[in-house]
């Protein structure tokens, strides 16, 4: 009993930090293998960009330049109780505020998707999709 006035010896060299016993040895060479074989770290622009080179932007893209320019494609009182909510695909889905705007907007939808062809031209939607559920916010 070394050292330790309760009768126990206390650690032996195995157990101290910093000791790299024989069960530390292959383990140690397995993690600088794995840094080397991933190479330097990566900055942040280069993994954003390698990132966002495989999702496609253009829907999300077409979806928000149709509702920045909605009022103008539509005129102010069909945007005053409807707006446009999603693309997908061809779809285009809008909520308007009631039933009666519903389907008045089912009826004019040929001259809605003429006038989103021409303010956007071949990239716009061929259908539209009406659902009653707009709460317009004064």
């Amino acid at each position: 009993m070394k050292g330790n006035w309760r009768g126990y010896a206390g650690p032996s060299d195995e157990g101290r930090r910093g000791h790299a016993g024989p069960a530390d040895a292959g383990r140690r060479g397995a993690n600088e293998g794995e840094r080397a074989a991933r190479g330097a770290p990566e900055g942040v622009a280069a993994a954003l960009s390698r990132i966002l080179s495989g999702i496609d932007l253009a829907p999300a893209a077409r979806s928000a330049e149709i509702a920045r320019r909605w009022e103008e494609i539509v005129g102010p009182e069909v945007a005053a109780h409807c707006r446009p909510v999603g693309l997908k695909g061809e779809v285009l889905h809008a909520e308007v505020e009631s039933s009666v705007w519903c389907q008045e907007l089912q009826l004019r939808s040929p001259e809605i998707l003429a006038a989103l062809r021409g303010a956007i031209g071949d990239s716009a939607p061929t259908a539209l999709r009406l659902r009653v559920g707009y709460n317009r916010r004064a």
